[in-house]
């Protein structure tokens, strides 16, 4: 059994793919409260006083767009502390920007479908984002990034990695045990990277990590 059973809202289109994250999230020790298929359902499921947090597809219907995102956003305008993890097929850059920076950018997720490859991992960020963390997949760090020339440039391959990591709510060791260098060498690179983002290197944990995102997503092309 998990430290604490999580109250989970879980919406998708695909009744397979939802009933299949209902069963795996419960066999983990966690409550859904509701299993929904539309944003309108997802939006009349949500009590944030008795929930712990939300997970959404990012295509819905009608038009099987971007509604699950929409409610996302709409959830966290009404709820900002509300945890909010979203899965997706594809990144969609200025949604997930807007969605790093809903409510202070706290508890936020955003991971890729098909790079899901561990199901332990899976649950552990949707805990981890439920505790106010984050969760998002280098490669929507990279499709930021991918957006600016000016002061991303100043990085190096490895601290683009580490910033990756980093996203995805890694500790030091995780980060360490990763790219098998020393938690020292850790600690370097990111230093190096606030200095070069002119980011303030006291800023520590989920609200650095939040911080260069945010940085990512307002620095404009020269």
């Amino acid at each position: 059994m998990p430290d604490r059973q999580l109250r989970i809202v879980v919406a998708d289109d695909a009744v397979l793919l939802r009933e299949g994250l209902v069963g795996l999230l419960e066999r983990f020790g966690h409550k859904v409260v509701a299993s929904v298929g539309d944003p309108d359902a997802l939006l009349a499921a949500v009590d944030a006083d008795t929930l712990d947090i939300v997970v959404t597809d990012v295509r819905m219907p009608p038009t099987f767009t971007d509604e699950g995102m929409r409610a996302a956003l709409a959830l966290r305008r009404a709820w900002p502390d509300l945890p909010v993890l979203v899965l997706s097929q594809y990144v969609e850059q200025t949604s997930a920007a807007d969605l790093l920076d809903s409510g202070g950018g706290v508890g936020i997720g955003y991971l890729l479908k098909d790079r899901i490859g561990d199901i332990a991992q899976f649950v552990d960020a949707v805990v981890r984002v439920a505790d106010g963390g984050t969760a998002i997949d280098p490669e929507v760090v990279r499709s930021l990034v991918s957006q600016t020339q000016q002061p991303i440039h100043r990085l190096t391959s490895r601290e683009r990695e580490v910033l990756a990591l980093m996203a995805e709510g890694r500790s030091n060791a995780s980060i360490a045990t990763t790219l098998v260098i020393t938690e020292a060498a850790v600690a370097k690179h990111i230093a190096s990277i606030l200095t070069k983002l002119d980011l303030p290197p006291a800023t520590e944990g989920n609200r650095r990590v939040l911080a260069v995102l945010a940085y990512l997503r307002d620095t404009d092309p020269p």
